[in-house]
């Protein structure tokens, strides 16, 4: 684990594809007004990475300068070695990249079935394909396809949200805090989902402030702090290590 430095890859993904790389980027809201400083990141094929912080360290500015809805200023974003930097929304979902925001993230007034048609919009003949494999992972959806979205609890919201994302077969999945406003048992079901899409050959980005739970499940964590990648590591590693405990974690990462 290191200190305001990029962490060398474990040996397995040395010989994976980088799918997403963010190098020294500078972003921000306002003009003038910076939130990442420099920050960088590197997910590999089929890791899931998980980003923590204080509040206002920058994890979702991060997540949305990937997704194109923060303007970068410097630096640069790939996706598979080409440039994606400042690229709009549908386009980089056309290329692969799916993004599952913290609030609004469903249609309320379609049902669940019609927010997944829109989430595959794009290609429109894949659509029993990909309804397949988002029911094997959230097979509560294939009973429920004509309810009404804006009626679910905020957990059965999170799997719409998530399964609409899922629908284009995206390279790469950005969750921005996918357990918040949960309860502890749907907390709990929430990182047991992301792990399923995970292991279903998603490579994943997610931003948590639940940092105990995240760093447990993730391969690889990165701790930002001010807009920049202050600590990197596995999440193991993190867990474990005494200054990220005492300056994140806290209690939380001695249990």
């Amino acid at each position: 684990m290191t200190n305001a430095e990029p962490l060398a890859a474990p040996a397995p993904t040395e010989t994976r594809e980088a799918v997403v790389e963010v190098k020294n980027v500078t972003a921000g809201y306002v003009t003038g007004v910076n939130i990442l400083n420099s920050c960088s990141l590197t997910a590999y094929a089929g890791e899931l990475i998980g980003i923590i912080g204080p509040n206002g360290a920058g994890k979702s500015t991060l997540l949305k300068s990937i997704f194109g809805q923060v303007k970068v200023r410097d630096g640069d974003i790939l996706l598979r070695g080409k440039n994606i930097t400042n690229l709009k929304a549908n386009k980089l979902v056309a290329q692969g990249v799916g993004f599952v925001p913290q609030n609004n993230n469903v249609f309320p007034t379609l049902t669940i079935r019609e927010n997944l048609e829109m989430g595959i919009f794009l290609k429109p003949r894949g659509l029993v394909e990909r309804l397949e494999f988002v029911t094997e992972i959230f097979p509560e959806l294939s009973k429920r396809m004509s309810q009404r979205a804006g009626s679910l609890s905020g957990g059965e919201r999170q799997m719409v949200a998530m399964s609409r994302a899922l629908m284009m077969g995206p390279h790469v999945l950005l969750l921005d805090e996918p357990s918040a406003g949960l309860s502890p048992v749907r907390q709990d079901e929430a990182f047991l989902r992301v792990k399923e899409i995970n292991k279903a050959g998603v490579t994943t980005i997610m931003v948590e402030q639940n940092a105990r739970r995240c760093l447990q499940i993730c391969d690889r964590g990165y701790v930002l702090d001010q807009g920049r990648d202050a600590y990197t590591g596995t999440g193991r590693e993190l867990l474990n290590d005494p200054k990220v405990i005492g300056l994140y974690l806290g209690t939380l990462g001695q249990d």
